[in-house]
């Protein structure tokens, strides 16, 4: 099926907006991607005409509330493919999802035992893990990553002994857009008796997710990255494996009784969900997911793709420019040095042209210290991005290096 950008585009308010008579051109979706009218007014809707708490009343703008949140846990689940709704957790972000998995899941990791990352992850796939090695003794150890931005597998399978007990591992690199074998090192890794978290913050937007397919005990990803809004998380978890961990916080919701000698807690979700949850939030999720999937994913990928390659064949040919990340298997992500010039000071001239990119770490230390770079420079493509944005940036950091010249 064909997909049709401008149509796409339409529905972004934002993205008609000029800025000193010239149009906005986004392409930073990575960090934050845009949101469509559909999410806008169905949480504006719900705030004006029926919203209340949930879970705890027995009044109408509860029960409709109520049935609307659990939808929003219903259409996740339906989304990554889940088993179960109870195996979908709201969070309020992918970061606080992998932290509770550190904490909770955590209780069962002793001194001695290993957690495997990799040298591409995100900081918030990073320091949890950091933080669980601190209060338990256990021991972190990196795969490294080969030249061309992919994992080493060979080191990967060196690595994987009966020691380790968790692997995290990006699905797909939020710097190098490399994308993972995820399902050959979950296999792998239940072959040792380690469980797998995915950080899926950039697969869950350019890949189709099939939590059961990929078989992996934990998957999160973050709302305001799939064209959602902002303070909203979710953790997928294998019912078995939730229902065996300790609460990751303490209050309301997440308990059965509370007495003066004694608590019980409630089964998943809602054991991991203390407190008042973001309740317009998941409706806004829930009305992006859906906004997304009128569209033929493979047909969204392809366009996200051809844009891609379109920029790296016009960007690659500029002196001194370095594209970082040439894996066989990568998303839309195209991230670059120019010269000595610093990153910050490259965005900064790419801005002048209303040119939205990231610039720095991208929370990613490790993997700029493996690049032998300080900073650089992330230009990442989302649906609605267009053949002339993508000329435009070419057009823009030619004249960025001439001013560096």
């Amino acid at each position: 099926m064909a997909f049709d950008v401008n149509l796409a585009r339409a529905d972004f308010p934002i993205l008609k907006r000029e800025i000193k008579g010239k149009p906005l051109i986004y392409l930073d979706s990575g960090a934050s991607a845009q949101k469509p009218r559909q999410v806008l007014e169905a949480m504006s809707a719900h705030a004006a005409t029926s919203y209340a708490n949930v879970h705890r009343g027995l009044h109408t703008l509860a029960n409709e509330t109520t049935d609307a949140f659990e939808k929003g846990r219903e259409t996740v689940a339906h989304f990554i493919n889940a088993a179960h709704n109870e195996e979908v957790i709201f969070t309020k972000s992918a970061t606080e999802s992998i932290n509770l998995v550190a904490f909770s899941f955590g209780t069962f990791i002793k001194a001695g035992d290993k957690i495997l990352i990799s040298e591409m992850e995100h900081h918030a796939n990073i320091v949890p893990w950091h933080m669980l090695a601190e209060r338990t003794g256990a021991i972190l150890k990196w795969v490294p990553i080969l030249d061309d931005g992919s994992l080493d597998i060979a080191a990967f399978d060196q690595l994987l002994t009966d020691k380790v007990k968790l692997v995290a591992i990006a699905h797909m690199s939020n710097v190098l857009g490399t994308i993972n074998p995820v399902s050959e090192i979950v296999s792998k890794a239940h072959a040792v008796g380690a469980k797998v978290l995915i950080d899926g913050c950039q697969g869950v937007v350019h890949l189709p997710v099939d939590v059961q397919a990929l078989d992996c005990d934990f998957y999160v990803f973050s709302a305001h990255k799939l064209y959602g809004p902002t303070g909203l998380g979710v953790l997928y978890g294998r019912y078995d494996l939730l229902a065996s961990m300790p609460p990751y916080q303490g209050g309301g919701e997440m308990i059965a009784h509370v007495s003066k000698d004694r608590i019980t807690y409630t089964e998943p979700p809602h054991r991991f969900e203390a407190g008042t949850p973001a309740i317009l939030e998941v409706i806004g999720l829930t009305a992006a997911i859906e906004w997304l999937s009128q569209f033929d994913r493979d047909a969204t990928i392809a366009h996200e793709m051809a844009l891609y390659d379109r920029a790296y064949e016009g960007l690659r040919g500029i002196n001194s420019l370095q594209v970082h990340g040439h894996a066989a298997h990568k998303g839309s992500i195209l991230t670059f040095s120019l010269g000595q010039a610093h990153a910050h000071d490259v965005a900064q001239i790419l801005d002048r042209y209303n040119i939205a990119v990231r610039a720095g770490t991208h929370c990613a230390e490790p993997l700029m210290a493996r690049l032998g770079v300080t900073s650089t420079v992330r230009a990442s493509i989302a649906l609605y991005n267009t053949e002339d944005e993508i000329d435009a940036l070419i057009a823009a950091v030619q004249k960025a290096q001439s001013f560096f010249e």
